[in-house]
């Protein structure tokens, strides 16, 4: 048998031979989750506006210390110092934030986008070595796993949410009544579509799964196949919910600012 030598010469950072658009992908999520970064950090500290009637915005729930009547445990702790920037949002996006940061078809995108580890794929890209998620800071995307139980906890509470978003105080009685608006319809839709985000996570099929070679339960193997189902289409929930949960505070702070006007359908 004879051998030929093959010599790999390594490309430079953007360098292919694909004649196809490959950067378009990467620029549309490079800008998409830019945008949502920068709007979340904006509506996290500007601390206002995020409550209208008995809508809460998701950025701000649960409402753990606020002034609105959604807070928990009323105002501002006494013990946080004034000079220190407070806004009830900033107790609770870091969890579901963390969440959706080391999510696995997250990571694959802003890796590609933000980092160009790679651009796409037979793109040169502009490092010479790979170190993985074995070493810091890379090594912290394994915290996903413990996130993914704290944000479903977060899906009960935005469910909860729904249910008061149908409970509507009149002005002139002080009487509370059932009823459904727009923007009871917007938390609903965004709380689905978390949760059809969430509970497609691989992480949880792996828990129902464990390291049985066979699922002997039928309520267990039900449950493995209903996340595997959801998963298929986990990039689909993932984009869907990104963009339903910055619409949904966007619809609560409209209102709130009179900037749009919330209809009563029942």
């Amino acid at each position: 048998m004879t051998t030929v030598p093959v010599r790999v010469v390594p490309r430079g950072f953007g360098q292919t031979t694909r004649r196809d658009a490959w950067w378009a992908v990467p620029a549309v999520v490079f800008t998409i989750l830019s945008a949502f970064v920068v709007y979340a950090t904006w509506a996290a500290f500007e601390g206002q506006h995020y409550t209208y009637g008995p809508y809460l915005s998701p950025f701000y729930s649960p409402e753990v210390f606020g002034d609105s009547p959604h807070a928990w445990f009323g105002s501002k702790p006494s013990f946080v110092p004034a000079w220190l920037p407070f806004s009830p949002a900033l107790l609770i996006l870091p969890f579901p934030g963390l969440f959706r940061v080391t999510c696995y078809y997250y990571r694959g995108a802003y890796y590609k986008a933000f980092w160009a580890d790679p651009p796409s794929c037979a793109v040169g890209e502009p490092r010479k070595g790979y170190r993985g998620e074995h070493s810091f800071p890379l090594v912290l995307q394994n915290i996903h796993r413990y996130f993914l139980f704290i944000a479903l906890g977060f899906l009960l509470v935005l469910a909860h949410d729904v249910w008061k978003a149908m409970w509507f105080i009149n002005p002139v009685t002080g009487q509370t009544s059932f009823g459904i608006g727009v923007g009871t319809i917007v938390l609903a839709i965004n709380v689905v579509l978390l949760g059809l985000y969430a509970l497609g996570c691989h992480t949880l099929r792996h828990v129902i799964g464990g390291k049985c070679d066979e699922l002997k339960s039928d309520t267990r193997a039900t449950a493995y196949h209903c996340v595997s189902c959801l998963n298929a289409r986990h990039m689909v929930w993932a984009w869907c919910s990104l963009v339903s949960v910055a619409f949904a505070d966007i619809y609560v702070r409209l209102c709130a600012t009179g900037v749009w006007t919330d209809w009563r359908l029942l």
